[in-house]
């Protein structure tokens, strides 16, 4: 028996001596990111991509953050904010350009343009409609890759940065009508809302979207009384199943928002075309019908204006008088509250930054993650979005079939 067992052992023992399978541990494969933030040269734009709480979590996990001296500064950051969070700071615009990855909120300046280097990346807006027209030949022969923020979509398919931007331009619309309204302004010196035994003010919305809904939302929260007109029912079903039976909401007709218009203090224009211009709804003849020291609001002036009196104007001079109705027409209405846009801004690129370091870069992010492709619109110099191809007249590419033989 013991003989047995001495036999069973020396077996197991000479088993134990042969070469085994070596056990490592399975995981991503990291890559260390260079980003670079200059400051922001577009006329009045204060946001900056990344606050120092986002660049804080992105170096601790060993990438590193270049930004231009006073990048912040238009977000009520400061320099020492971002040193202190990890970031280093640059002191002319050429050194920041060096990085691999440039981030901005306004698209780079044809100067801009001049500083980046070939094979790098950008992500920024594109407002495809401001550039010159070798703006995009330009970054295409530097065999760039380039993301747009506005066809950024997350898992859901939502657009999260124009999502986030539209819920704080909505509730803004209403804080700034409010100021507007009041003697102070040169308003007519009425409170945006309802108090008991004054009727309430009437806040007449042109669009059922999200600038609508958050701007409804934040007027029947001061009071007021509050109508929404869209040309899309299923808009206004949204909308009212959101908010309640407290606003009322209209399909687009013209006697029917005439009639809206003519008795409103506050009109609110925010109908968005998802390419081109947005459609005027509000001709000059029923602006001129208004009552004199109302307020309009054009939300879609970046796309041209839904009022036909409409003109663009800025943060310095927000407004102008046309039938004694005062018009607000500022196209980046998000940079009046740049701090609180800032940080919605970050908090929807970090996790992306995140995981584009965790994946490997750039280019292993895309080919894993469907949602951050289909904001590419150029791809190592190739035109990848059909409508900017189009537009800009140059040769479009599938980045799906390009990803799929890892070109």
């Amino acid at each position: 028996m013991n003989k047995g067992i001495t036999g069973m052992s020396a077996i197991a023992r000479q088993g134990m001596l042969q070469t085994q399978e070596s056990k490592l541990e399975v995981g991503k494969f990291h890559k260390e990111l260079f980003i670079g933030i200059p400051r922001e040269t577009s006329f009045q734009e204060n946001r900056i991509p990344l606050v120092p709480e986002s660049v804080n979590v992105l170096v601790s996990r060993g990438h590193r953050i270049l930004l231009e001296t006073g990048a912040g500064t238009g977000a009520n950051y400061t320099d020492s904010d971002y040193s202190e969070a990890g970031a280093q700071i640059a002191y002319s615009s050429e050194e920041v350009y060096k990085a691999d990855l440039i981030m901005k909120v306004a698209p780079p300046s044809m100067d801009e343009l001049n500083f980046f280097h070939d094979k790098q990346s950008l992500m920024s807006v594109l407002q495809l409609g401001m550039h010159q027209e070798n703006f995009m030949q330009t970054l295409s022969g530097k065999k760039m890759t380039a993301l747009a923020f506005e066809y950024l979509q997350d898992e859901t398919s939502v657009f999260p940065v124009i999502q986030a931007m539209s819920e704080i331009v909505g509730s803004t619309v209403i804080l700034v009508a409010s100021e507007l309204l009041s003697i102070t302004s040169g308003g007519k010196g009425e409170l945006l809302g309802g108090v008991p035994g004054i009727p309430p003010t009437e806040v007449v919305i042109i669009g059922a979207g999200t600038v609508g809904e958050y701007a409804a939302r934040a007027a029947m929260g001061l009071g007021a009384n509050v109508k929404v007109f869209d040309t899309s029912v299923y808009k206004l079903r949204r909308l009212q199943r959101n908010l309640g039976s407290r606003v009322h909401t209209s399909v687009i007709t013209p006697s029917t928002l005439l009639k809206a218009l003519k008795t409103c203090d506050v009109a609110i224009g925010a109908m968005l075309s998802k390419e081109g211009r947005s459609p005027v709804v509000v001709t000059e003849e029923m602006v001129a019908e208004m009552r004199f020291g109302s307020v309009i609001i054009d939300v879609s002036i970046d796309q041209g204006g839904c009022f036909e009196t409409s003109e663009v104007t800025n943060h310095s001079n927000p407004t102008f008088r046309k039938y004694g109705v005062t018009h607000y027409c500022v196209p980046n209405i998000a940079s009046r509250v740049s701090r609180t846009a800032s940080m919605a801004l970050s908090s929807i690129f970090t996790p992306i930054l995140i995981s584009m370091g965790e994946e490997g870069g750039m280019d292993a992010l895309l080919w894993k993650n469907e949602h951050v492709r289909r904001s590419v619109y150029l791809y190592k110099g190739n035109v990848t979005n059909k409508f900017v191809a189009d537009y800009c007249r140059l040769p479009f590419k599938d980045l799906d079939l390009m990803m799929a033989t890892r070109i």
